[in-house]
């Protein structure tokens, strides 16, 4: 069965390719993600990997945690499930919360 792994602390100029690559010598990766900022399309510093077995996401771990990658100290570690969160609304106010009145017009 495949698994996730969250890679973070990778130099900003890593690329999808190049994180396979280092994976990739260690097992099958079925699928690689650096995770780039919306505006600038840099890299954040971290992604996600999946690998095709637990047995060899367990030894990328082992292998590769704690290890440098161009002078930075990268940290490998399974990924966790994404958390739900709330949805904010259109006009910037935060969270919507069901019991909130709408706003405008009409008298209080």
């Amino acid at each position: 069965m495949a698994k996730k792994l969250f890679v973070r602390g990778f130099p900003y100029s890593t690329t999808s390719s190049q994180l396979e690559d280092i994976f990739s010598k260690i097992g099958k990766v079925i699928s690689c993600d650096v995770i780039k900022d919306r505006d600038t399309g840099q890299s954040k510093g971290f992604g996600f990997i999946e690998m095709e077995n637990d047995k060899e996401a367990d030894e990328a771990i082992e292998k590769l945690n704690d290890t440098e990658m161009e002078g930075r100290k990268i940290v490998v570690n399974v990924a966790r499930p994404r958390e739900e969160r709330p949805r904010f609304d259109n006009r910037g106010g935060g969270p919507r919360r069901d019991y909130e009145r709408p706003r405008g017009g009409g008298r209080r």
